[in-house]
Parts: C-alpha cells; sequence; structure tokens
C-alpha cells in the first residue's frame, strides 16, 4: 500500500475520497442488482464482476491522467472538440436508442457502448479553460473571444440536449460558471444565457421527446393529476426513504430495490437511503461537499488560469450531477436519468467520471510540484546565506 501511495500525486484527500466512494459503489451496486440479475438470467455476482471491472479500468485511467501533466490538455483540447461534435451528431443520426432516446454509440465486435455526452463534456471544459485562459487580454473583444466561446457552448449544448435535456443542462451551467470566473463581461453572459434560453425552447416545444419533457415537468408540478404508473418511479424512490429511517435496513435488505427499474444507476441514491438510512445519505452528502471544498483549494492555489478554470470546470461538473441526482431521488426535481458520480453502475460515466478526477489531480500534483520546488529554493538561499556569514 505505501508503494502504491508513493506513486500517486496530488491532493490525498480526493484520492480518499475516490477510494470511500468506489467502495460505496460496490456495496451498493451488488445490494440493487438482484432484479437486473434475474431479469437477465445470470448471476448478481457476474454483474458486481462487470462492475467491478470498469472501477479498475476506470482507476487505471485516473492514474494515467493524473501523471500526465495538466497543462497538455490544453494542447487536446481542440481535437477533443473536433472529435466529439462530429460524435454527437453521429449519434443523434445512427445511434442506439435506449428509452427512447440516441444516446449510444455501439462499439462494433465487443457488444458495448459510451455516450457520447461524456466525453463531450470533458472537451468543452477542456476547452473552454483553454481559450479563457489565453484570451484573457482581449476578453471583452467579442470578434475574437466572445463569438468562438459562445458558439462552442451553444453547439454542444444544442447536440446534447437533443437527446439528454438533464446533461445538457448542467453542462451549460458549469459552462455558464466558467464565463464568470473568466471574466467574461455580464451583457455577454446574459446573451449566451438568451442564446441557451432559446435553443431549451426550440428542443422542449419542437423535439422528438418533447411529450416525454412535457409529462415529466407535469409530473415533478402536478403530481395529484397523473396517474400511478407515470409516478411510478418517483413514489418508490420515496418509499425507499421514507422507509430508510435514521440508520436504515441494514445492506442488502432493500425492498424498493425490487420495484424501481434503474435501483442501480439513477436511483441508487434510495436504495443507500433505504439501507443505511438518513446517516448514510448524509455521508454521501458531505462526501462531495468535501470534494467541492478540496477542489476549490486546488483552485485558489492554481499558479496559471488554465490550471484554475480547468479544475473549477471538471469539480463543478462533478457536484452538480451528484447533487441533480440526489435532488431527483428526493422528489426535490423531475426525473432525469442522471447518474451519481463515481457510485452508479455505469461503463463510460464511471471511465470518464475518473478520467475527471484524473485531471484535477494532475492540476493537485502540479501545484504541489511547484511548492516543493520553492521549499528547495528557499532552503538553498538559507544555507548560501550562512555560508556567507561564516566566511
Amino acid at each position: 500500500m505505501q508503494r502504491i501511495l508513493s506513486k500517486t500525486k496530488g491532493d490525498r484527500w480526493i484520492w480518499l475520497i475516490v477510494i470511500v466512494l468506489s467502495v460505496i459503489s460496490l456495496l451498493a451496486v451488488y445490494s440493487s442488482t438482484g432484479t437486473l440479475a434475474y431479469k437477465r438470467g445470470v448471476a448478481t455476482e457476474s454483474i458486481l464482476l462487470k462492475h467491478l471491472f470498469m472501477m479498475i479500468g476506470g482507476g487505471i485511467l485516473m492514474y494515467i491522467s493524473h501523471k500526465l501533466d495538466y497543462r497538455y490538455y490544453a494542447g487536446i483540447s481542440k481535437m477533443l472538440m473536433v472529435i466529439a461534435i462530429p460524435l454527437l451528431l453521429y449519434t443523434l443520426l445512427f445511434g442506439s436508442h435506449i428509452n427512447g432516446a440516441s444516446r449510444w454509440i455501439a462499439i462494433p465486435g465487443t457488444g458495448l457502448g459510451f455516450q457520447t455526452s461524456d466525453i463531450a463534456k470533458i472537451a468543452l471544459i477542456t476547452y473552454l479553460a483553454r481559450t479563457l485562459s489565453r484570451k484573457q487580454e482581449n476578453i471583452k473583444d467579442v470578434k475574437q473571444s466572445f463569438l468562438p466561446i459562445m458558439g462552442a457552448v451553444c453547439v454542444v449544448f444544442f447536440l446534447i440536449m437533443w437527446a439528454n435535456m438533464s446533461t445538457a443542462l448542467m453542462l451549460f451551467g458549469v459552462s455558464i460558471l466558467l464565463l464568470i470566473i473568466g471574466r467574461i463581461s455580464v451583457k455577454q453572459i446574459a446573451v449566451t444565457c438568451l442564446a441557451g434560453a432559446v435553443l431549451v425552447a426550440i428542443v422542449v416545444f419542437l423535439g422528438p421527446r418533447r411529450h416525454l419533457y412535457m409529462t415529466r415537468i407535469d409530473t415533478f408540478l402536478h403530481p395529484e393529476k397523473v396517474s400511478s404508473d407515470k409516478k411510478f418511479q418517483g413514489d418508490h424512490a420515496k418509499i425507499a426513504i421514507a422507509t430508510g429511517g435514521l440508520f436504515g435496513k441494514g445492506p442488502g435488505n432493500s425492498t424498493e430495490r425490487n420495484f424501481l427499474p434503474e435501483a442501480f444507476s439513477d436511483e441508487i441514491y434510495a436504495i443507500i437511503v433505504e439501507e443505511y438510512g438518513l446517516m448514510g445519505g448524509l455521508f454521501i452528502i458531505c462526501i462531495y461537499l468535501f470534494l467541492l471544498y478540496r477542489c476549490i483549494k486546488i483552485v485558489a492555489k492554481a499558479p496559471k488560469a488554465f490550471g484554475a478554470l480547468l479544475a473549477a470546470g471538471l469539480s463543478f461538473s462533478l457536484t452538480i450531477q451528484a447533487f441533480a441526482n440526489m435532488a431527483v431521488a428526493v422528489g426535490l426535481g423531475p426525473v432525469t436519468g442522471v447518474p451519481l458520480p463515481l457510485v452508479s453502475m455505469g461503463g463510460t460515466s464511471i471511465l470518464f467520471t475518473s478520467i475527471a478526477f484524473g485531471i484535477i489531480l494532475s492540476v493537485s500534483r502540479h501545484i504541489d510540484e511547484n511548492e516543493a520546488n520553492k521549499s528547495k529554493e528557499a532552503n538553498k538561499k538559507v544555507v548560501v546565506g550562512q555560508i556567507l556569514e561564516v566566511a
């Protein structure tokens, strides 16, 4: 263990958060996949093993991405955007339809697929961090700075929103936060928000999933007026949370896992609260709040604008997604289909979340190395001064 820790750099608390969330994920997924295993005609252990392999793969990607100098991500951000936008278009036209939405691209010959919005999130955040940091001298210039930034945000936002409204809205919110941190003027931010509102209106009223969006909003605002089948998922999530009590029913003792259709993914927080109670639910909330706190410290210490914006964007993305998932589980928002980062069962979600953690740790590692170098230089000056005094 000591040998492994010696090879990992960056904020130790974030590494600990990753380990804790991974353990929670294994326990919660094993407990919540019994019905899924029964439907597939396989053992629950086989699903858990697949999930474990994905987490190990995510850990490897996290380690690799944290070893790379974070400044390299500025160089590949344009390439990521060039890859992400065509992939989003391809997904809309030829992607696999799951639950009425085309969000996935199948990987030929593997039986696997990946959600293109995951790569688009990292692509847009790294691109915005790079562009905002390099345009600081003429950040108020509309043609050179604002239009490329707003164009990138709106294009990615629209392409994701066509099939995945919740993810698109969260990414748009993170983008606005980055524009604020990057000193974009209030008028330009207002224009971006207005453009985003127009795109939302187009998708909500003219998009292929317009009826689903209106049904979900109506179910959330007026649950007494809709049929029981439309609020089935939300009702059983509330039952799971209400019956959990203070300390829960105990690991593996959930009953609502047999009713919730996405107990291992979208509604995994409800299963955690049912089995571990209010204290378990508060513990999860505290973990993500502590993650945000550690990331803010990294942002504050980052010597370069790119590192600060990169860490801020990725940390906001992770924590906003986490609280959106938990808000839906407790009935504070309409059903969205957003997984709980590093806890919900998933493939590409775990992998790209791990990469995001790795990039944040890369920024932290660079800060630690800079501080260590400054400390060495200060010690050298002290030693030289002492030698001169003796001489």
